[in-house]
């Protein structure tokens, strides 16, 4: 299944994205109102009942939000790529290399990435995010996919002068607004073995990344098992691990989004994750008027 969340009315909900349209399982399942409530609960075989209903719009008629919403936990991997290693000069790290996002610093698809007034320096990292559907402690590698529910885009906006502040990421990478997550989650039995999907990034249609899931320095099982050892994961938290070479801060001069760009992440088997760019003062303008 395709799993989105969104507003239809101004009434956020979630449910089915079919070739027909957006069965709305919000409004039908009256015990699970969100998305993450649903994976609390286990509950994805109920979701999966609503398959054969009539959709309830077309998807251009609603407006995408970031996968979940309201995630307790979003924990990104830094430098998780060997391509990402080399052009950043990091050595291999021994363990992941782990930073946190707010849930406010995200957006869905088609919604603006916003480049703060703080900084010109915007950049784009195409990754995979994992959702977690079943929580746990000290999960073990060889049972840790059990506890994933699907797999989505996700773009990790960074501001790089903000992010070098110090050796601490979180600055660049929380301010409002400058992160992707979407369109939708495809759920685990839609994908046999994700390390065999592929992640492309373009920006105004030129491919800037490009790469294997399989290249991941640390996988799936191994970041959730880490990342389950000093934290509890729970239904509904995410997991970003990582992007590959090609940022446009590595490059020579630097490739940074400005207003008026269209960056999109897409990964085999997933969807694509599309989002125009736009400057603060020109987004408050927006919805201003």
């Amino acid at each position: 299944m395709k799993i989105a969340s969104f507003k239809a009315a101004n009434v956020a909900s979630y449910g089915i994205v079919t070739d027909a349209g957006v069965i709305d399982a919000g409004k039908r399942l009256k015990d699970f109102p969100t998305l993450k409530a649903l994976l609390a609960k286990g509950s994805l075989e109920e979701l999966k009942k609503l398959l054969g209903e009539r959709a309830d719009y077309a998807l251009k008629d609603v407006e995408l939000l970031p996968t979940v919403p309201d995630p307790d936990k979003i924990l990104c991997i830094g430098v998780n790529y060997a391509t990402h290693l080399a052009e950043s000069g990091h050595p291999t790290p021994p363990h992941p290399m782990i930073f946190t996002r707010f849930a406010n610093s995200q957006v869905g698809a088609g919604q603006p990435m916003i480049r703060p007034l703080e900084s010109e320096r915007f950049d784009y990292e195409g990754e995979m995010a994992v959702i977690i559907g079943k929580g746990g402690r000290r999960i073990s590698r060889e049972t840790a996919l059990k506890h994933v529910a699907g797999y989505a885009c996700y773009n990790d906006g960074s501001i790089r002068d903000w992010q070098r502040h110090t050796s601490q990421f979180a600055p660049g990478k929380n301010f409002v607004g400058t992160g992707a997550f979407g369109p939708w989650m495809v759920t685990t039995d839609e994908i046999s073995d994700i390390g065999k999907q592929s992640i492309a990034t373009r920006l105004n249609g030129v491919e800037v990344q490009a790469a294997p899931i399989s290249d991941l320095v640390f996988d799936v099982p191994a970041l959730i098992a880490y990342c389950s050892t000093f934290t509890e994961l729970a239904p509904g938290d995410v997991i970003v691990t990582g992007t590959t070479g090609g940022v446009g801060a590595y490059r020579n001069p630097p490739l940074w989004m400005k207003e008026g760009d269209l960056v999109e992440v897409e990964i085999s088997g997933i969807g694509v994750l599309r989002n125009p760019v736009k400057d603060e003062v020109a987004a408050a303008t927006t919805r201003a008027a």
